[in-house]
C-alpha cells in the first residue's frame, strides 16, 4: 500500500469532525459524555442500517472505523453476517463475535493499566 496523503486528510477530517460534534455536545448539552458515548455507537448502527455507513468507511478509512461509532458500524456488520449464517440465533452472538477482539483488548488494557497505575483522588 503506498501512502496517499489525500486518504490521511480524509481520515482526520471525518475523525476530527466526530471530536468536534461530541465536544460540542459536551459543552452545550447537559448529557454526559456516557450519554453521548452510547449514542455515537447506536449512530453507528443507524448509519449501517441505512447503507450509508460503509460508504463513509470507504471514503475516510480510519476516520470512521475508529471513533465508537465504527464500532456501532462494526456491531452490525457482525449482527447481519451471522442472520445469514444462521439465521435469526445470528442476533444473539453476532455483534459479540465481529467486536470480540477490540472488547478483549479493552479489558486487558484496562486491566493492565489498574495494575501499572494507582488511582488518586481529585
Amino acid at each position: 500500500m503506498e501512502f496517499d496523503i489525500l486518504m490521511l486528510l480524509k481520515a482526520f477530517l471525518v475523525g476530527g469532525a466526530l471530536c468536534l460534534i461530541a465536544q460540542i455536545l459536551i459543552d452545550k448539552t447537559k448529557l454526559t459524555p456516557a450519554y453521548i458515548l452510547v449514542g455515537y455507537v447506536c449512530s453507528g448502527v443507524l448509519l449501517n442500517a441505512v447503507g450509508i455507513y460503509p460508504k463513509l468507511i470507504k471514503w475516510a478509512g480510519a476516520g470512521a472505523t475508529v471513533p465508537l461509532t465504527g464500532f456501532g458500524n462494526t456491531l452490525a456488520e457482525g449482527v447481519k453476517e451471522a442472520i445469514k449464517k444462521d439465521g435469526a440465533f445470528g442476533i444473539l452472538y453476532g455483534g459479540i463475535s465481529a467486536t470480540a477482539a477490540g472488547i478483549t483488548a479493552a479489558i486487558l488494557f484496562g486491566l493492565l493499566w489498574s495494575l501499572l497505575f494507582k488511582s488518586k483522588n481529585k
